[in-house]
């Protein structure tokens, strides 16, 4: 077996929703990603939820257009309990205003930094 690289455990989510340990002494955590369009609401609610029953800790949706990241509005008054946050490239500006309107609650900038995507996962839970 190959040892772990040590690393510092982060909690993803709040007890009483549900949480994932990442790193440190935690398990591993499976994450995956819809591959309905997300405009398609119901299958993509249908799909995280199936997702999350066959183990997954984490789930991905993609918000490539205007109609998908109005759908997101949508998905969260469905799954009320989900958190978002925004992945985006530098000049998406418009974008992430379009998710936080919709209901993301920040966002963060590709090429990620590990502490601005902690404080982004900490304002989502709050």
């Amino acid at each position: 077996m190959i040892p772990r690289r040590k690393t510092r455990k982060v909690i993803v989510g709040d007890k009483s929703h549900g949480y994932v340990g990442i790193g440190g002494d935690a398990p591993v955590a499976l994450q995956t990603m819809t591959s309905t369009y997300t405009y398609d609401i119901d299958a993509t609610v249908r799909q995280i939820n199936d997702l999350h029953k066959a183990g997954a800790d984490m789930v991905r949706v993609a918000v490539p257009d205007k109609r998908d990241t109005l759908a997101l509005k949508e998905i969260l008054n469905q799954e009320p309990t989900a958190r978002v946050v925004m992945c985006s490239a530098l000049g998406q500006e418009a974008k992430v205003l379009e998710a936080i309107k919709a209901g993301a609650k920040d966002f963060v900038v590709k090429p990620f930094q590990p502490d601005r995507v902690l404080d982004a996962i900490g304002k989502a839970l709050s």
